[in-house]
């Protein structure tokens, strides 16, 4: 933590928006434009009509059914197929909106698709793992504005995910996120929000500016095994604290990562869906050392953030004139 540097002029950086932002006559996930997708995998809405919709990704990081083998190259030099499934999530047909101004029921089908696209992941011969994610702006790695989520199904455990399994194993106490999330909420000034489901927090830990941490409150090691209501519940969640953030931020680029143990993994794990605004720039330090410099305490964003939604909790309950 060194809050001092946050003192620096342009501490924070604005979003930047997509080349087409504004282009929605020829945005391939808007209305009309089915057809410039690949054909949809799930459709989600009534007939006739969609309001979510899984598409195969034109562009895929990952595709094909190699198995994931290993082969040198040389001394130092490995390679392997990149195998896997690579898919758009559509998260509503309206261009403008984003994953803070779902509705509720655009936003349950949204979480429903989510734990439907990574069940069915899970049944797909020679992959170990899922990856959901949505970026927001373009820093965040959004090449099209529509309000869009990525998922993906891979052949292999990333490192990220190994690292936690490795920090759960390590942890003497139960689960590390259940003790995490029960000593966040008894000393209180790291939580944005907490219900009977879930619970929000700045993770003592931060790395970057107003980092959030979305962990259910009923432990669990898979999100597509969690119930429905559950997953929704933390959808609702997720929307909250971009809400929150947004209040306090503005127009932010966003990462929003969601965390579930490997298909077959036995061990200790808690699933979980981290919420990442892109604030500021990893500079030669950050990427020499590996080492973050958060400019803002997690208990300073906690604040800041609670204070946001106390805001938009008066301007939603004051009179409309």
């Amino acid at each position: 933590m060194s809050t001092d540097r946050a003192q620096r002029p342009g501490l924070f950086v604005p979003r930047q928006p997509t080349p087409d932002a504004d282009d929605v006559a020829h945005c391939p996930f808007c209305p009309g434009n089915e057809g410039d997708t690949l054909p949809a995998l799930e459709v989600y809405g009534p007939s006739g009509s969609w309001m979510v919709r899984v598409v195969p990704n034109r562009y895929p990081a990952f595709q094909g059914d190699a198995p994931f083998v290993v082969e040198n190259r040389g001394p130092v030099f490995t390679e392997a197929p990149a195998s896997g499934i690579h898919e758009v999530l559509v998260l509503s047909p309206e261009h403008d909106r984003s994953f803070a101004s779902l509705p509720d029921d655009q936003l349950s089908l949204v979480m429903a698709a989510i734990r439907d696209r990574v069940e069915e992941h899970q049944s797909t011969h020679g992959l170990r793992y899922s990856q959901v994610i949505v970026n927001q702006g373009r820093q965040a790695g959004a090449s099209v504005a529509h309000p869009h989520g990525q998922l993906l199904g891979i052949p292999f455990v990333p490192r990220e995910l190994t690292d936690e399994q490795a920090g759960f194993a390590r942890f003497a106490g139960g689960c590390l996120l259940c003790a995490a999330s029960a000593s966040e909420e008894r000393v209180g000034y790291r939580v944005l929000e907490a219900s009977e489901d879930f619970v929000t927090f700045a993770p003592f830990w931060s790395g970057t500016p107003y980092e959030l941490l979305v962990v259910p409150r009923e432990h669990g090691s898979h999100l597509h095994r969690a119930p429905t209501s559950r997953v929704v519940a933390m959808g609702k969640a997720v929307r909250t604290a971009l809400q929150a953030l947004t209040e306090h931020l503005g127009d932010i680029a966003y990462n929003v990562v969601f965390h579930s143990a490997p298909y077959r993994a036995t061990g200790m794990y808690h699933w979980h869906i981290h919420v990442l605004p892109n604030l500021t720039t990893r500079a030669g330090f950050e990427l020499g050392t590996g080492v973050l410099i958060n400019v803002v305490s997690p208990e300073r964003a906690a604040e800041d953030l609670r204070d946001a939604l106390e805001k938009i909790a008066m301007r939603e309950s004051s009179p409309v004139a």
